[in-house]
Formats: C-alpha cells, structure tokens, sequence
C-alpha cells in the first residue's frame, strides 16, 4: 500500500522529493503559498503555514509529511512563524491518528565554531544566530509531538544555485587564507534523495547531518571553481560572518545506507558547469 505524504514547502528541493516519491508510487501532495500545479501525478495545495485557516482543505489520512518551508526574508520574526508556529499549525490540521513519520529539514546553522574540529551529531549544538536558534526550537518542538527525524542540511548547491560562480566570474568573492575555514555541501538532488531515504527507513536515528563527504576548506574548493570557470583566484578576505567553521560528518547517514550522487562538491559542481546549469 502507497504512503500518503504531505511535503510542506514545495520549492526546488520539495518538488524534487515529490518527484522522487512519485517515482516509488507514492501519493504526494505539494503544499506552498503560491499556487502549484499538478505536475506527474503531484497534487497541489495553496495554502500559507502561517494562517491556520488556510489549511483546513488538507487531505485525510496522511501518514508521512516532510517540513521544508523556505522564510521570504531574513527576519526573525518570520523564521519563528514559519519554522515554529507553522509547524505547531500543520501538525494541528494533518492530526496524529495515521501519522506514522515527520521529516523536519534543519540546517547545520544550529553549530557556532568548531574550527577544525569534526561535527557530527553528538556534538552540541551552539547556534551563532537568530535562524539556528529558531531552527533548534522548531526541531525541538517536532520530536515532542510526533515520530519524527531531523535532517540538517550543510549549504546547498544545484541547477540553479550557481550565483557563487557568477561572483568568482566577477571578483567579488574573498576567502580567508591564513587559517582554515570549512566549507560544508550538499547537492540539491542528494538533499532530496537522502529525505526520502529517510522518510522510510526502518527505526531511523532523530538526527542526521545531510553533507557530503568532502568538507573543504573555503579556499580549496573556491580556488578549484575559480581555475574550472577561468576567474581569478579569490583574494584573501574575512571568514563569512555568523557561520562557524566546522568539519560536518555524514557518518551517520552514510552508516544508514544511503549513498550519495555526489560526493564531493568539486565533482558537482564540476558536472554542473558542463551541463551548463
């Protein structure tokens, strides 16, 4: 028997966890502010997590639901009413006969600065700003109301998410030399494969980092992207401010079977400037 997932926050990586879902034959129900076509047998939902009345036309007996909305803006008070009540919102409108599994995507935002160190998920988080904090309390709040799992994702990169080679093209970019800072990815594509590995792994761990297995330090892997697109070379610069340097490690989910596409960001992002993305 098919599971009936609800995604909530159907953008680029939610469509892309839809189609994969759709591909094992699952029922699938994209939900976002906008209006969303039916696409291949993904069924559309308008609705906005901030305002409960908006959601009161969901579909019954939905026994999966990935958590992945996307704040229009940098602020606060919109992460807390995205990311906290509108989780406490939609777990009020799906209700919790049926629900056999929440998938919360989370950042890797919720870690400060661990310098060289390795991070995994035993490692305490120490959030350096207002996102991680807010991530952490919404992840908080899921594993207290439902089966869940959290993933928090390293920097996403894809079709699409190319800007950084546009300000290697044009010299914007600096990169601290004289001391490691750790650059942490995940492909678009193994961001979504790996939450759809997980929505149905048997007796999963709560917590999973999604990253691949290549941490870099800043300056090697954008002083690889420079020499593939024929830029200069990054100037040495500051360390990006409020992100912490860390070495993720995807141990864990590696240990549960899944495998990513990409390994390694340079090979991604090598592929993708072939492929013209």
């Amino acid at each position: 028997m098919s599971a009936r997932v609800l995604i909530a926050g159907a953008g680029d990586v939610g469509l892309r966890v839809a189609r994969l879902l759709r591909m094992r034959g699952e029922e699938v129900w994209a939900l976002r502010r906008g209006v969303v076509a039916d696409e291949g047998g993904i069924h559309g939902i308008q609705g906005d997590l901030t305002q409960p009345e908006s959601l009161r036309a969901l579909p019954d007996h939905i026994t999966h639901l990935v958590y992945l909305p996307t704040p229009d803006a940098r602020d606060e008070a919109l992460y807390r009413a995205v990311f906290v009540d509108g989780l406490r919102h939609l777990l009020d409108a799906v209700g919790s006969p049926g629900l056999q599994r929440l998938l919360f995507v989370s950042s890797s935002a919720v870690y400060g600065e661990h310098g060289d160190t390795w991070v995994d998920e035993q490692t305490p988080p120490a959030p350096p700003g207002f996102n991680g904090r807010v991530l952490l309390e919404a992840e908080r709040h899921a594993s207290e109301s439902t089966p869940s799992v959290v993933l928090r994702l390293a920097g996403l990169y894809g079709p699409g998410r190319m800007q950084l080679i546009e300000r290697l093209r044009s010299g914007a970019v600096r990169v601290p030399r004289k001391q490691a800072h750790w650059a942490n990815r995940i492909h678009v594509d193994d961001a979504a494969a790996a939450i759809v590995h997980l929505l149905f792994l048997p007796e999963p761990s709560p917590l999973y980092l999604g990253v691949d297995n290549t941490p870099l330090p800043l300056d090697v892997l954008y002083d690889d992207l420079a020499r593939r697109v024929h830029a200069p070379l990054p100037a040495d610069g500051e360390a990006p401010a409020g992100v912490g340097s860390k070495r993720l490690s995807n141990a864990r989910l590696r240990a549960s079977g899944f495998v990513p596409q990409w390994p390694d960001a340079r090979e991604g992002y090598a592929a993708l400037l072939d492929d013209g993305a």
